[in-house]
């Protein structure tokens, strides 16, 4: 299965000089989070992959302007093809927006997932916004990642984690792949494609 993902910043590759061939041969689309909600929805236009979302911290419009024809996954385990995929958008609490959490509450959320995870035996892909604590976040409050997002990852060892939220521009030791225990994680900042089967994710990453 080959998987779009995308975070934070659109892909003008994709909107501003858009061809149908550019997303020939993707199976699923994976939002996470601080996309435009219109771009969202023209990649349904377009495509015949689902598209998946998630929250940013500055995704508070999607109240107002929902992503049409797009599946928000958020405190759920969605099921693509046998795919297990759960979502947990959001950020560390900074100014008390929409989409935003303190360790505690993201704690909350994680243990009222306890059937769902039960029921689906756990999960193969974890799409959150926010980064891992100490795992591609920084150390300023706003980009602080989530320590039960490591937990997760110990526990159900999915094959994927995507995030979003540090972007890939804020520094040059900034990584778009890292890798937890048996989890490959993938900072989805603008756009990403993947083959959730390849063995060698690292060498074939590729924007």
């Amino acid at each position: 299965m080959r998987i779009l993902a995308i975070a934070d910043e659109e892909s003008k590759y994709l909107w501003d000089f858009y061809e149908k061939s550019k997303l020939e041969g993707i199976d699923l689309i994976i939002s996470c989070g601080d996309l435009n909600p219109h771009y969202l929805s023209f990649l349904t236009t377009f495509s015949t992959a689902p598209v998946l979302y998630v929250h940013g911290n500055h995704d508070g419009k999607y109240e107002r302007i929902p992503p049409e024809g797009c599946i928000d996954i958020e405190d759920k385990i969605y099921v693509h093809e046998g795919i297990r995929i759960l979502g947990l958008g959001g950020s560390m609490l900074y100014t008390g927006g929409a989409h935003q959490y303190t360790e505690r509450d993201m704690r909350k959320r994680v243990r009222k997932l306890w059937f769902q995870l039960l029921r689906h035996r756990g999960f193969d892909i974890l799409v959150t916004h926010a980064p891992a604590y100490q795992l591609n976040d920084a150390r300023d409050l706003p980009h602080q990642g989530f320590k039960v997002f490591l937990e997760l990852m110990e526990k159900y060892k999915p094959r994927f984690f995507l995030h979003g939220h540090v972007h890939m521009s804020y520094s040059r030791n900034q990584k778009r792949y890292d890798k937890y225990l048996d989890t490959h994680v993938i900072n989805a900042y603008e756009r990403c494609v993947f083959d959730y089967e390849d063995e060698e994710i690292k060498e074939h990453l590729f924007k």
